[in-house]
């Protein structure tokens, strides 16, 4: 089987990272999957950003929960895009969508959102955190989970069997053998981040890693050439 694609944030290597125009050219390039990042605003608005700041990715500063969505679709994303929420990258595209959640409270609105949307078959929710993540598991029963590990990525299979977790999605540079065939012992997948060069590529494909998260497009298209 080729290997699983992960779009990190779109394509950021690219595109300004976390904007529709991103996600659209990660659809375009082919990459299997999108991957996003979820915060609250301060009027509790599912917005799209990975830092809980919002200075490194836009024109602003301060905190995205001291911000209304109306006051963040005031900043400059980046090439004049503006900063979508989840319900906006859902209509922008058609490509399976990895979530990935910070606390328990995004979690929840998250939770409603896919109910409402009947996106059970479209979202995998992703988290480095636990709690994060049986909170979905509360509202969402059969969601497929994927526990996200950077550092403790050689503890990452027996954390994910204990929540349910089909997959994990580990630092490469922390990634060894063993980790990933205690993995697939327990039915797990393992895709890893960041693959972003024929080097690291090729590591992944030696650890036998199920999928990679990358932020360039060429990825894409060295691992369909190698299919």
């Amino acid at each position: 089987m080729p290997l699983l694609t992960v779009g990190h944030r779109g394509v950021m290597g690219v595109e300004p990272e976390n904007t529709l125009r991103s996600f659209v050219r990660a659809e375009r390039e082919g990459l299997d999957v999108i991957e996003l990042d979820l915060h609250l605003s301060k009027d509790g608005a599912l917005v799209v950003m990975h830092d809980a700041d919002v200075a490194r990715t836009t024109d602003g500063s301060g905190p995205i929960s001291a911000f209304t969505l109306a006051e963040l679709r005031e900043l400059d994303a980046g090439e004049g895009e503006r900063v979508p929420v989840f319900d906006e990258v859902v209509d922008a595209v058609r490509s399976p969508l990895q979530a990935e959640i910070k606390d328990r409270a995004a979690a929840r609105v998250l939770a409603e959102t896919i109910e409402r949307r009947g996106l059970h078959d479209r979202v995998t929710v992703i988290s480095f955190h636990a709690e994060a993540l049986r909170e979905t598991r509360s509202h969402l029963p059969d969601i497929p989970l994927v526990l996200v590990a950077g550092r403790s990525s050689p503890t990452a299979p027996e954390r994910a069997a204990e929540l349910g977790a089909g997959m994990i999605s580990l630092d490469l540079r922390h990634v060894d053998q063993d980790t990933v065939d205690r993995a697939h012992s327990a039915g797990i997948q393992v895709i890893s981040w960041t693959v972003n060069t024929d080097e690291e590529l090729a590591r992944a494909r030696a650890l036998g890693l199920d999928g990679v998260v990358t932020d360039m497009p060429g990825i894409r298209r060295a691992v369909t050439a190698l299919a």
